[in-house]
């Protein structure tokens, strides 16, 4: 009989063994950790980068299509000014001004205190480039087609345009002046806020915002006067006269252009509202009168009025004593 003896064999593991064990788990653990922080970082940054690099493409776009970050506050060099008269000028195109009539008006935007504010009567050719001319100050215009001023507007964004209904018509030239000398102490005095204003030269119906501002210069190129029905430019010039006399700061010099000064309504409104004595450059086509600030209490328009005026109220009064 044989006898079979069960031995049970006992597998101790060395301590040796089970360290080992773990060690190779934590440095498993730590690389992970370590491969999971390194992606983490470098995706942060190639965000960060990404963003950076967009801002600053964006920055230069907004900054190639604006005019002014190119020469920011500084006048428009003299070689700029030089080569957009030169082609604005160069149209053949009848209705385009001449370089002879842009020059001057050139010249003293060119001269203005920055910011310079400049108004202008009708939305004509050269719309963009007074625009481009006076790139550091405040430029309106302003327009009888309130279709077509909403059409600059839209077309070119950087454009500051208004529409205004005239009820003038040029074949009433003779009535119209002879009403302001009538009211000249009263609606139509020569200082005065034209948006409270019921004189019917008086344009009152323009954004309040346009009374307020200290016009630099006043440029005259609009509405249409072709036909006796034609609204022509008795209002504008009136209003030109009434804003530089009415000034409250900046510079007490207005500088104000009427274009087509050969026509009867520019020459005869002209010589009434702005003065001889304040006509300083006339040309084949554009006149050119600096005006003063006046006070408050004036009731004449131009030196030989008051004049005239002195002596009527001497003469009369010499009668009365009589």
């Amino acid at each position: 009989m044989k006898n079979t003896n069960n031995n049970t064999k006992l597998i101790l593991l060395h301590p040796y063994i089970q360290k080992q064990g773990s060690s190779n788990r934590l440095w498993l653990l730590a690389f992970i950790s370590f491969f999971t922080i390194a992606f983490l970082v470098t995706l942060i940054y190639t965000r960060e980068s990404t963003s950076t690099a967009s801002s600053s493409t964006a920055s230069f776009m907004a900054s190639s299509a604006s005019p002014v970050s190119v020469f920011g506050n500084a006048p428009l060099p003299a070689t700029v000014i030089n080569t957009l008269l030169y082609y604005a000028s160069k149209s053949n195109d009848t209705y385009h001004m001449p370089y002879s009539d842009l020059k001057p008006i050139s010249d003293v935007l060119r001269k203005c205190s920055s910011p310079c504010n400049f108004l202008i009567f009708g939305l004509t050719h050269e719309t963009l480039l007074w625009k481009a001319l006076n790139h550091n100050g405040r430029t309106v215009f302003i327009d009888e087609n309130r279709y077509y001023a909403a059409y600059m507007e839209e077309k070119h964004p950087e454009i500051d345009a208004y529409d205004v209904q005239y009820t003038t018509k040029r074949s009433e030239l003779k009535e119209l002046v002879a009403s302001v000398k009538e009211q000249v102490r009263n609606e139509c005095r020569p200082v005065q806020n034209l948006l409270f204003s019921e004189c019917k030269l008086g344009l009152n119906d323009l954004p309040n915002h346009v009374y307020e501002v200290d016009w630099d210069v006043i440029l005259v190129d609009g509405p249409r006067g072709d036909w006796p029905d034609a609204p022509g430019r008795m209002s504008p010039i009136f209003t030109a006269g009434v804003l530089a006399r009415s000034k409250k700061g900046g510079n007490p010099k207005t500088h104000v252009f009427v274009h087509d000064f050969s026509g009867k309504v520019e020459k005869t409104c002209g010589n009434e509202f702005l003065c001889k004595d304040n006509l300083v450059e006339e040309g084949e086509n554009l006149a050119h009168y600096v005006l003063e600030r006046m006070d408050e209490s004036s009731s004449h328009y131009c030196k030989n009025q008051s004049s005239t005026s002195s002596l009527s109220a001497a003469a009369a009064a010499v009668s009365s004593s009589s």
